[in-house]
This record gives C-alpha cells, sequence and structure tokens, in this order.
C-alpha cells in the first residue's frame, strides 16, 4: 500500500492589519502606520503562498511495502520485565540476511499502521502512517518486526523508571533498573526474546542499558544510520542504532540499517557508503593500539568497575592489541558541554519543535508533529517530570538570553574543541577504551520517590557517554566482566570502545577481540 498524508493544513487566516500593530508594541518596533498597512497588504501575498502549500499534496511519504495488522497492548503475562510496549507480527521479505531473525524496534521510531508512545501520555493513540527508513531496511532484510520496545518518557532518562506503563525490568535481577532511555530493547535481547533490537541513542541511551544488562549495543559514527522517521531529541545528538547479543549480530544489523537516506535525513551526507561489517569483523586485530582512557576511568563510583574493565584491557595482548594510557582532559567536561548544548535544544525540540526539529532540509513526518504538539497543548501535566524540569530551565535561559543564547553558542563551539582532542589521540591509537558506565546496575527506586532522587537515579551515569553523542565518534559497549554485589548477585560491567567517525568496522573488530577474550566465543 502506498504511504498517504493523514495531515490536513485548515486554510490559512493570515495577519491583519490590527495584528500587525499588536505585534509591532509587543516588539518594540516603532513602525509607523504607514509601514504597518503596508506590511498588511504585502503579507497578503505571503499568507496565499502559505495556502498554496497547505493545499499541494504531500508526496514524501515512504511507500509501506509489507502487510501488517495494528497488533496489541500486552497485558501483564505476555509482558515480560514490562519491556514490550507494543506487540505486533510484521514480516518482512522471504529472504535476505535477516531471514528468520527477530526484531523490537525502539517505541520512538516510527512502524506504519502501529501505535507509537515514546513512553509518553503526551502521544497516546498516535499512530504513524510511513515506516521509518531502518523499519523499510529491516523488512527489506527479511527480518521479522515483533513489536516496540518499552523506553522511557519522552527518551529522557538514563534508568528504566519513568515510562508512562511503569518500569522495565533487568533481567539479570528484576529488582534492578535495565538502563535507559532504550530499556525495553535491552531486556529483551538480554532475555533472548528478540534476536535484535534498534535503539536510540541522544545521550548514552543504547550504551547505558545494553551496559546494565551485559549486551552489545552501538552508537554508530554520528549520520551513519538514517534517523529518518524517528522522534527527534535534538538533531545534533541523534542517533539510531543496532542492539544485540553477540558483537557479530550487532555488526549484521548495523550492514542492514547503516547508508545514505538519498537526502531525507539532513543528519548525513552523500556519499556514505557503508562495507559489509559482518563480514570483517574477525580480521586480524594484530599491531592494533588500544588507548585506555585515564579520565575515564576516574569518573567510576564504584571500585569494581574500572578494576574488572583493567583485567580486559591487561589481556588484550592475546589478540596482538598493545595498550597504553592516555589523557584528555576536556573529557571530564563532556557532559557538561552536551547539557549546555544538546540539553538546552532538547527543550525546543521535542516540546516547541514537536520532536521533528527545525530549520533543515530532509524529511518531516507532519503527522508525528501535529500529534506532540497536539498533546503538548492539551495534556502538558502528562508531561514527565524530568522534561518538565529540563523545559523550565529552558525556558528561563530562553528568556533570558533569547533562542540560541550564549551558553548554547559556546557549547557547540567546545564540541569542535572535544572534537579535535579525541581525534587528535585517535591518529595514536586506533580505539579510545573506558568503563562504559560508572557503576553497576542499580536498585530500581522506590514508586513516588523525590524528584531529585529521581534524577539523582536517572541521570548519574552519563560521564562517558554523552560526550560521544556530541563529538558524533562510534561507541560500543560490551560485557567486560560480573560485579560481584552485597546482596549476592553478579551483574554485567561494560566495557566502551570509541573509533574514528566512520571506521565503526575497527571499533567492530576490538569488540570481537574483546568477546572471544571474554567469553572464548569464535576460538
Amino acid at each position: 500500500m502506498e504511504g498517504k498524508g493523514l495531515y490536513r493544513a485548515p486554510a490559512l487566516s493570515g495577519p491583519q492589519l490590527e495584528d500587525f500593530r499588536r505585534l509591532n508594541e509587543e516588539l518594540s518596533f516603532r513602525c509607523s502606520e504607514e509601514e504597518l498597512q503596508g506590511m498588511a497588504k504585502i503579507m497578503e501575498g505571503v499568507t496565499a503562498a502559505y495556502q498554496r502549500v497547505s493545499e499541494l499534496p504531500d508526496t514524501s511519504l515512504p511507500v509501506v511495502r509489507y502487510p501488517r495488522t495494528p497488533g496489541y497492548r500486552p497485558g501483564p503475562d505476555d509482558n515480560p520485565y514490562n519491556a514490550w510496549a507494543w506487540r505486533c507480527d510484521i514480516r518482512g521479505a522471504a529472504e535476505g540476511k535477516l531471514s528468520g531473525r527477530t526484531v523490537g524496534i525502539k517505541d520512538n521510531t516510527a512502524v506504519a499502521g502501529v501505535p507509537m508512545r515514546c513512553g509518553s501520555k503526551i502521544l497516546e493513540n498516535y499512530v504513524p502512517e510511513f515506516d521509518a527508513t531502518v523499519v523499510t531496511r529491516i523488512l527489506d532484510a527479511g527480518g521479522h518486526i515483533v513489536g516496540k520496545t518499552s523506553l522511557e518518557d519522552m527518551c529522557i532518562s538514563g534508568s528504566s523508571v519513568t515510562s508512562s506503563d511503569g518500569p522495565v525490568r533487568n533481567p539479570t535481577d528484576e529488582t534492578r533498573s535495565a538502563g535507559g532511555s532504550s530499556s525495553g530493547s535491552a531486556a529483551l535481547v538480554a532475555a533472548g526474546l528478540v534476536d535484535f533490537a534498534v535503539g536510540g541513542d541522544q545521550g548514552g541511551s543504547i550504551r547505558i542499558p545494553a551496559s546494565f544488562t551485559g549486551i552489545v549495543g552501538l552508537k554508530p559514527t554520528y549520520g551513519l544510520v538514517p534517523y529518518t522517521g524517528a522522534w527527534a531529541g535534538e538533531p545534533t545528538v541523534d542517533h539510531l542504532g543496532p542492539m544485540a547479543r553477540t558483537v557479530a549480530d550487532c555488526a549484521l544489523l548495523l550492514e542492514v540499517m547503516a547508508g545514505y537516506d538519498d537526502g531525507r535525513d539532513p543528519r548525513q551526507y552523500p556519499g556514505i557508503t557503508p562495507p559489509e561489517y559482518s563480514k570483517l569483523i574477525n580480521n586480524d586485530t594484530s599491531g592494533k593500539k588500544v588507548g585506555m582512557l585515564q579520565e575515564g576511568f576516574e569518573v567510576c563510583k564504584e571500585d569494581s568497575v574500572p578494576r574488572i574493565v583493567r583485567g580486559v584491557l591487561n589481556t588484550m595482548s592475546k589478540a596482538g592489541l598493545s595498550v597504553s594510557e592516555l589523557s584528555i582532559p576536556l573529557h571530564k567536561d563532556g557532559c557538561a558541554i552536551w547539557t549546555a548544548s544538546a540539553g538546552q535544544a532538547v527543550y525546543h525540540c521535542m516540546l516547541n519543535d514537536g520532536g521533528v526539529g527545525y530549520y533543515s532540509k530532509g524529511f518531516y513526518p507532519m503527522s508525528l508533529q501535529e500529534a506532540t504538539r497536539r498533546g503538548v497543548a492539551s495534556r502538558p501535566h502528562d508531561i514527565p517530570p524530568l522534561v518538565k524540569c529540563f523545559s523550565l530551565y529552558g525556558e528561563y535561559m530562553t528568556q533570558l538570553y533569547g533562542h540560541g543564547n550564549k551558553f548554547y553558542a559556546k557549547a557547540n563551539n567546545l564540541v569542535m574543541e572535544l572534537t579535535r582532542q579525541y581525534d587528535a589521540a585517535l591518529q595514536k591509537f586506533d580505539v579510545i577504551v573506558m568503563p562504559t558506565l560508572p557503576y553497576v546496575a542499580q536498585k530500581l527506586p522506590a514508586a513516588g520517590c523525590r524528584m531529585y532522587d529521581l534524577y539523582q537515579h536517572t541521570e548519574s551515569m552519563c560521564d562517558n557517554v554523552m560526550p560521544f553523542n556530541s563529538t558524533g565518534h562510534p561507541a560500543l559497549t560490551i560485557n567486560a566482566g560480573f560485579a560481584p554485589t552485597d546482596d549476592g548477585k553478579q551483574l554485567p560491567v561494560g566495557m566502551m570502545i570509541v573509533g574514528r567517525k566512520f571506521d565503526d568496522v575497527t571499533v567492530l573488530q576490538v569488540a570481537s577481540a574483546v568477546e572471544k577474550i571474554t567469553t572464548g566465543r569464535g576460538q
């Protein structure tokens, strides 16, 4: 079936002379009456242009190639770990690289005819009429999409407690967080309930839950995987990426999803030609140089985390890798830089711009934009507390300094410097390695906990992951081992491998070598 636009713009009522008079006073423009009358007359033509645009057919929507039914919202008995947002049964091509394999799609990514809620009451009852590009590519490769995975409310949380459907539980220990915001994707992969899952990552949201649950999660190079058709947190840091139990499967899903989207995603540029990652991951890594980022170890809050990661690094010589330390002091300011740039812009993108973004060329999912704006306008009380918190601060800074305030500008200048310093290190080393997170999965907080405690639980683990959203370097987490806890549990510890931009294949190759060392898989 062909994708048909469901959005219908109303007939426009352009500004009248009295509107120009009012706005002139509000903006202190001091226009004369003669100028205002001229402006009102000039803008009649502009209003006619807007009206014409509203009438023209929108032919941008992609063709929906594979039949499906709407599916259903699972009940408690059909929802292990509370990790499913929705269940469906969409079978792709009869043959392909993913033939016979099951996939979960994070519920911030559009699947035509299937509800998409972004973990929030704001988008309750929204059903997109288009498939995101990665969904089309997965189905073209023979993938079998079996559901939409749970995520944090409006994607803002590194834990798994804020979804409007309730907490997602960690399969390793159901009393603990599964991480976020791609919480359901990680839990379902870790539990073996799907072969692959798609995650989204603006500030660590693939790598945090992958680390907490012990799976492989890759935030690819910025722009390698098209973000077309997914809810935008902030276009400068938006990433979609693969989550799987093995490096081989992670590489295979990346191979299917990656590549240029013919100008539909402004995060990309022409000429992106990804290799067949799955055929290259076992290449010899002898001679590769690994840099241990000193500052990445210093942020750890539990002694077992750096100890376990260093233990793996000490055995890397078995794979022919040489390891030595390096220092990038600005890394410790990466979270602050992200917060003042992406953190400020998230408020404008998600609430003011309808979860789509603004002022860039490419495909605009208008039905998602309108649904978000309606939800925000009609039920602002249902915006989650953390988003309200960032929004209040963002609005304050906007009123004080204007949209795109000086801190946003300064932070984006610092992103260039942070990028330059990582790039300089990656001229000396093939990859940079550090613990993914400063601690293992924490206990889920009690319902109704205090606002500040909730913030600490959901946002205190981002020191090492956020900087690479800002700079766009590929960053993969793989399980390095297990840390014992006071209650006798063994919880996964993630190790993060960072590489040069568009050299995701080297990141995967080093991860494959680590996997062989830690599990014996492939030896």
